[in-house]
C-alpha cells in the first residue's frame, strides 16, 4: 500500500476552482498553501477552495526565500499572510481550525531556522501528522521535529515553462524513478508521502489538466489519499 497526503502550493490561481472540483470528484481533501499576494489577486477562487472543504495554510505574503530575510522580516511575511487568511476564512464563513505553515521553496530560514521554528511553535501553528513517514532521511534531517510542512515528493511540474528544456516526459520519468536524487521514490510499496503540487496558471497553459493527469495515474497505481491530520498543540 502507498498512502499520500496531497499539498498544493501558491494558491490562489485562476485554475484553483477547477483543481478543487477535481479533488472533490475524487474524494481528496488537500492542504493548500496560500501565497498572500495571489490570494489578493484571486480572492474569490481562494474562498471557493475553503467553501469546498479544502484546508488553506500560510505560505507567506510575497513568497521570498526566508534565508535572505532577517528574522523580523520573515515574521512580518508570515503575519501579513495570517491577517489575510483570517479575513479569508471569515469571508468564506468557514471555521479556521488549523494553521499550518510552509516555507517558500522549502527554505527554512538559514541561520534563523531555530528562531523561526520557535516562533511557529509559540504562535500555535499546526504540525502535520508525519509519524507514518518511513524514510530515515526524514528523521535524520529533523523534519519530524520541524513545525512547518515539508514534503517527501515534489512533482516539479512548475518547471514546465516556455523555453525550458524540462518536459512532461521528465515529470513521468521522475514519477517512475525508483532511486530519485532527492526525496523518496513515489511508487515504492509501503510508501507514505506528503506530495507537493502547485496551482499555477502558467503550468495549466503548458499542460492543461496537469494535476488530473498525475493524480489519476497515482489512483490507477493504487495510491490511497489520506486526509490532513495534525498533532495536538502543546499547551
Amino acid at each position: 500500500m502507498i498512502q499520500a497526503l496531497l499539498t498544493i502550493d501558491d494558491i490562489a490561481s485562476k485554475n484553483t476552482p477547477a483543481i478543487v472540483d477535481y479533488l472533490k470528484e475524487k474524494g481528496i481533501q488537500a492542504l493548500l498553501f496560500a501565497w498572500g499576494q495571489n490570494v489578493e489577486r484571486n480572492w474569490d477562487e481562494a474562498v471557493y477552495a475553503l467553501k469546498r472543504g479544502m484546508i488553506v495554510g500560510n505560505h507567506s505574503y510575497s513568497h521570498p526565500a526566508f534565508s535572505s530575510l532577517s528574522f523580523e522580516a520573515g515574521v512580518a511575511e508570515i503575519e501579513r499572510c495570517e491577517a489575510l487568511l483570517a479575513e479569508l476564512y471569515r469571508s468564506a464563513g468557514v471555521e479556521r481550525r488549523y494553521r499550518p505553515f510552509r516555507f517558500p521553496y522549502g527554505d527554512k530560514g538559514g541561520a534563523s531556522k531555530a528562531a523561526f521554528q520557535a516562533y511557529l511553535a509559540e504562535k500555535g501553528f499546526n504540525k502535520v501528522k508525519d509519524t507514518g513517514i518511513p524514510y530515515p532521511w526524514w528523521r535524520e534531517s529533523g523534519l519530524d521535529r520541524d513545525i512547518d510542512t515539508f514534503w517527501t515528493y515534489d512533482f516539479a511540474e512548475y518547471n514546465l515553462r516556455p523555453g525550458s528544456d524540462f518536459t512532461e516526459a521528465d515529470i513521468w520519468r521522475r514519477m517512475r524513478d525508483a532511486n530519485p536524487g532527492s526525496g523518496a521514490p513515489l511508487l515504492a510499496e509501503g510508501g507514505r508521502h506528503i506530495l507537493l503540487l502547485h496551482a499555477h496558471d502558467e503550468t495549466e497553459a503548458m499542460l492543461p489538466g496537469y494535476y488530473r493527469l498525475f493524480i489519476d495515474h497515482l489512483l490507477e497505481k493504487g495510491v490511497t489519499f489520506i486526509k490532513p491530520e495534525f498533532f495536538e498543540r502543546e499547551r
